[in-house]
This record gives structure tokens, sequence and C-alpha cells, in this order.
């Protein structure tokens, strides 16, 4: 009886080691490996969310890039187009000064070239007169 007795011995302690284990050990570590699993998903689903507004973030500053550029280069087009009419405009003004200048320059040209004509004529004559009066000897008139 005493093996027996022995036996029932061993059983009992290592029933009553295990129940001791299983309230003492495992189930608060179970407990904390739930809440540690539990954490660490609500960290994923945070860190998702998160990478899900970063992207939003992301695409929203592309998009509002994109406006800005193309803003930008309607700004610059139609300060080309401006600055185009207003050099045309200063062009067209500019040919038409010295248009007006070279037409002034030309009719005083014509006007002097008409007036050393008309000097060179009379210097001729009185030379020619001179050259005259000196070969003959006497006054021509």
């Amino acid at each position: 009886m005493l093996p027996g007795l022995a036996v029932f011995w061993v059983i009992l302690i290592v029933l009553l080691v295990a129940v001791v284990l299983d309230r003492g050990l495992f189930r608060p570590l179970g407990r904390v490996m739930r809440e540690r699993e539990a954490a660490i998903r609500s960290a994923q689903e945070l860190a998702q969310a998160a990478a899900a507004k970063a992207r939003e973030a992301a695409a929203e500053f592309e998009r509002r890039t994109k406006a800005a550029q193309a803003e930008i280069y309607h700004e610059m087009d139609e300060n080309r187009r401006l600055a185009g009419e207003t050099r045309s405009a200063l062009m067209a003004e500019t040919r038409r000064d010295v248009d007006s200048q070279v037409a002034d320059a030309s009719a005083r040209l014509k006007a002097q070239a008409s007036e050393a004509r008309a000097q060179l004529e009379k210097e001729a004559d009185a030379l020619g007169e001179a050259i005259v009066e000196r070969v003959l000897d006497r006054k021509v008139s």
C-alpha cells in the first residue's frame, strides 16, 4: 500500500504544482501575451493609418505642387506674351521714329544739296567772270 500512497502523493503534488503554475505563471503569462498582441495589433493599425495619412498628404502635396507649377507656367507664358507685345510696340514706335528722322534728315540733306548747288553755281559764275576779266583784262557784264 505504501507504493500506492506515494504515487497518490506524487499525483497530488503534480496536480497542485500544475494548478499553482497555471494560476501563478501560465494565466498571467497568457494575459501578458494577449495584451502584448493587442498592443502590437493596435500599433500596427496606428502605423497603417499614419502611412495612409502620409500617402494622402504626399498626394495632396503633389497635386498642389503641380497646380502651383501650372499657375507659374501660365503666368510666365502671359508675361512672355505681354513682353512680346510690348517689344513689338516699342519696335514699331522706334521704327516710326527712325523713319521720321531719316525722312527729316533726307529732306535737310536735299535742301542743303540744293543750297550747295546754288552756292556753287553762284561761285562758278563769279569765278568764270573773274577768269574772263583776267584773261581779257576788262570787265564783262
